[in-house]
């Protein structure tokens, strides 16, 4: 009976501390719903991140239950405005619109957005036409090739940076990659290798290429400024990840092609 009420109490207490260690200071919650309310970005061009519901349309995914969980503890109601491209939700948070999105870490955004450290990690990857030459990632970037890729995605970030020789062209959103590359015989297509893998399967005649391009961090962002708002959420996402949340809720949504981050894993 001692032991099993030791248990208890010991359970008890740690389920008190985790709670006090994601407390939000009174800084922390004036940043973070500035009118009473957690505006969450949801980018439905992300389908490793968010997707409608197909009987009811509402949002849900792994963002959906991270901003209402925060919004939980916050203790805020939370408003989710959607999106469809990255960039978009890129926007929203330069101006302000949003207190809160959920973006892959990228320089170039850096300077309108303070990150907290990420949650998952994301593989980018090619999709190229059955008869295509070619066969590895390295042989993506030649003269004459052009790469279709979501505009103001993480993949447009870097591949505009790393791209020397092939030409880039840039989809609207990126859920409209794949019907660009074939409707304009593009060489290639670039992104989330999730997205490209379902493209392919409906696809006929085109392959993924082995390997991965690159690997997106997908973090928490704030505009630019709000350190007691990235402080908080960065406390919060490392409990997130620690306590299985973020796996569970990968589980829970069937999202393969994502890996939860490692703690403390570097900005």
């Amino acid at each position: 009976m001692r032991t099993s009420l030791f248990a208890l109490i010991t359970a008890l207490a740690g389920l008190l501390g985790g709670c006090a260690a994601t407390a939000p200071s009174a800084d922390a919650l004036a940043e973070l719903a500035p009118g009473g309310t957690l505006r969450a970005a949801i980018n439905f061009g992300n389908p490793i991140l968010a997707y409608r519901d197909p009987a009811t349309g509402e949002p849900r995914g792994v963002s959906v239950d991270l901003a209402r969980e925060a919004g939980r503890r916050l203790g805020v109601p939370v408003g989710l405005v959607t999106f469809t491209s990255a960039g978009q939700v890129v926007e929203a948070v330069k101006s302000r619109s949003v207190d809160l999105a959920f973006v892959a870490i990228d320089p170039v955004r850096g300077a309108d957005t303070e990150y907290t450290p990420p949650y998952v990690i994301i593989e980018g990857a090619y999709m190229v036409r059955n008869d295509s030459p070619i066969r590895r990632n390295e042989e993506v970037d030649r003269p004459g090739n052009r790469i279709v890729v979501g505009k103001g995605s993480a993949y447009d970030l870097y591949l505009t940076r790393e791209i020397k020789a092939a030409a880039l062209v840039r989809a609207p959103t990126s859920p409209e990659v794949t019907p660009l590359f074939m409707s304009q015989q593009l060489e290639v297509a670039a992104g989330v290798r999730q997205q490209l893998e379902a493209d392919a399967r409906k696809t006929p005649g085109v392959r993924m290429l082995d390997g991965r391009f690159m690997v997106i961090n997908q973090a928490m962002g704030v505009p630019k400024g709000r350190l007691a708002a990235q402080q908080w959420l960065t406390r919060f996402i490392e409990e997130m990840k620690s306590s299985g949340f973020v796996a569970e809720a990968l589980q829970r949504h069937r999202i393969e092609g994502a890996a939860v981050a490692p703690a403390g894993a570097a900005r």
